[in-house]
């Protein structure tokens, strides 16, 4: 198995902790960016505040374990994401967006963790319009087992299938375990990889380090152990032939794509976010360019 430490960002509020993109490794499947925030807990009157900022040619995924946030975009979307539940936001051609801790959560302080992903899109697809998708905790198909409870937040596992659009080939799911408890990880995706999020795992008897991302060896089925209580995120799919450039917000298979969108952001051409339109975070390099997303 290929390992990946991950590196740990202090954005104030809470750590982030990245796996991918890596010198070593920028994707598997569609997967080209891996974020894990938190545990951490908000102060009265404090929160997230991601302010508008935008991207091209990629999908976001954001999935919580605590917290709440609000989501708004340029589409006029506003939607409050909440454990267990997913936002798929498909920047296409290009979105604008924010996320912020709402106003119920700030008045009282509250937890956040959870998961920021984003997913290359495919060849042929990159320029797709702009969409966002919000599915409910309760239309996530959920397996259990003995000690086990594994939700499918995007693709078809353990004969389970989630509603939520996929533009290439895509699993991932969280999966929650009894000390002691086993699932098998099944052979099927293209390429595959787990996160430790929480407690101790091992995959075919091998201890994994918490937070590493590891790359299983394709075509093999393994089995995931708990060697205490755990929390393990599973992700990969569709492998990529054509390579994916990454700079800040921006993903594509185009470096002048990406060029065109630096100058555009700079220019102020992307669209507002409507009730979020007082603030956006400018380019890197810029002034007052804050470190994350």
């Amino acid at each position: 198995m290929q390992v990946i430490t991950p590196s740990t960002h202090d954005i104030g509020a809470f750590d982030v902790r990245r796996t991918l993109p890596d010198k070593e490794r920028t994707m598997v499947g569609p997967f080209i960016f891996v974020d894990q925030f938190g545990p951490a807990h908000f102060d009265i009157g404090q929160g997230m505040d991601v302010r508008p900022h935008p991207h091209i040619n990629l999908a976001t995924v954001t999935y919580l374990f605590e917290g709440a946030i609000d989501h708004r975009d340029n589409l006029g979307t506003y939607a409050t994401i909440r454990p267990g539940a997913c936002n798929l936001m498909t920047a296409g051609r290009g979105i604008v967006h924010s996320e912020r801790t709402p106003a119920a959560e700030r008045a009282t302080g509250s937890a956040i963790s959870g998961m920021q992903t984003w997913l290359a899109l495919p060849d042929g697809k990159e320029e797709i319009d702009p969409a966002f998708e919000h599915v409910a905790k309760e239309d996530l198909p959920l397996v259990e087992d003995t000690g086990v409870s594994a939700r499918v937040i995007m693709g078809s596992l353990w004969g389970a299938t989630s509603p939520i659009t996929q533009h290439a080939a895509t699993i991932y799911a969280d999966i929650l375990m009894n000390a002691g408890a086993s699932i098998p990880i099944e052979a099927e995706a293209d390429e595959r990889a787990v996160v430790v999020a929480l407690g101790d795992a091992t995959l075919d008897g091998e201890a994994l380090e918490r937070y590493s991302l590891y790359i299983l060896k394709p075509g093999e089925a393994m089995t995931l152990r708990a060697a205490s209580d755990a929390r393990v995120m599973l992700l990969g799919g569709e492998a990529f032939t054509t390579p994916r450039h990454l700079w800040w917000n921006f993903v594509s298979s185009s470096r002048d794509r990406i060029n065109q969108a630096k100058q555009d952001w700079k220019d102020r051409k992307f669209p507002l976010v409507p009730g979020d339109s007082e603030e956006y975070i400018p380019l890197p390099g810029m002034p007052k360019t804050p470190a994350y997303p």
